[in-house]
């Protein structure tokens, strides 16, 4: 916390970022080679993964927004978009980042998140509910979370770690649906059911990496808006108010909201209904609090 130059520089997230590609590799070379082995073409495997992988790095960003109904905004569009633009503005400076494009759900949901493959391309969302909910140093706060994930690039390890898991998903489903995609035992005694349970297991362990990955990157931008706006109780604030806010959104638009978006979200839609932390997008509000508040009390040590 000694200044804006330790800002985005997380050892931590980035050893957690490499360590989750490379575990999520591992796992997915035996899956290829049981592919392989189970009757499935080399070169087939490798175009229709590229093929899909190519989507969703060059739109995921626009899936996302499109799913939230959100579109791209300037200045002068609305007295929404000016103040968003304005705290854009300035955070950017703060923190020597590029401006992102600017983006407004409209939404009673207090939410937002950040998307992109890189700080040149990316994104930043925030809705109608959050903008209308927060005062001007609680919005700063939450939108200099976004640009921490923006600078930490996190986004684009998550949505690499999502295409993992997607594809394991897709065999799965695809064994199901059609039996016959492999053969039912070949020469080297590897089972359609082979196949389908090694996806399977494949599958779960994607699943708990990109969790706990997913966890630790909020922590980490929760550090890095306080870096940028030197006061972190006004993200505590914000995320208080969040939260209460869930409370009062009918459960039908909170469902709507927690599909593959959700671990990009500032705060879960579902927060108090998760069931065990090792499955949660986000680590507990609690947990982020008492973070922050450390963070605080250093920050008042150094003043």
């Amino acid at each position: 916390m000694s200044g804006k130059t330790s800002f985005g520089r997380d050892p931590g997230l980035q050893a957690r970022m490499l360590l989750t590609l490379f575990l999520l590799g591992l796992v997915y070379a035996v899956l290829i080679g049981v592919l392989i082995a189970a009757g499935a073409g080399a070169v087939t495997i490798a175009v229709i993964a590229g093929a899909l992988f190519l989507v969703q790095y060059y739109t995921s960003d626009k899936i996302a927004l499109a799913s939230m109904g959100a579109k791209i905004v300037e200045a002068g569009d609305s007295e929404y978009a000016r103040r968003i633009h304005a705290a854009i503005d300035r955070l950017c400076i703060q923190a020597n980042l590029p401006k992102p494009r600017v983006a407004i759900a409209d939404t009673p949901m207090p939410n937002a998140f950040a998307i992109g493959r890189s700080p040149k391309t990316a994104t930043v969302c925030a809705t109608t509910g959050l903008l209308a909910m927060l005062s001007d140093p609680e919005l700063d706060g939450v939108l200099a979370h976004e640009l921490t994930h923006v600078q930490n690039r996190d986004v684009l390890v998550m949505t690499i770690a999502s295409f993992f898991a997607s594809i394991a998903s897709f065999i799965v489903q695809m064994g199901f649906w059609f039996g016959g995609m492999f053969e039912d035992e070949n020469d080297n005694g590897i089972s359609a059911l082979a196949v389908i349970a090694i996806s399977a297991i494949v599958y779960m362990v994607s699943f708990v990496l990109l969790q706990a990955l997913s966890r630790y990157r909020e922590f980490a931008a929760d550090r890095g808006s306080a870096i940028i706006t030197g006061r972190p109780s006004a993200l505590i604030s914000a995320l208080y108010k969040i939260e209460g806010g869930m409370g009062r959104i009918p459960q039908q638009d909170l469902r709507a909201a927690n599909g593959e978006l959700a671990a990009f979200y500032i705060f879960p839609p579902k927060a108090k209904q998760t069931v065990a932390s090792l499955f949660a997008t986000h680590p507990p509000l609690e947990a982020r609090v008492a973070a922050l508040q450390r963070y605080e009390a250093q920050l008042q040590r150094a003043a």
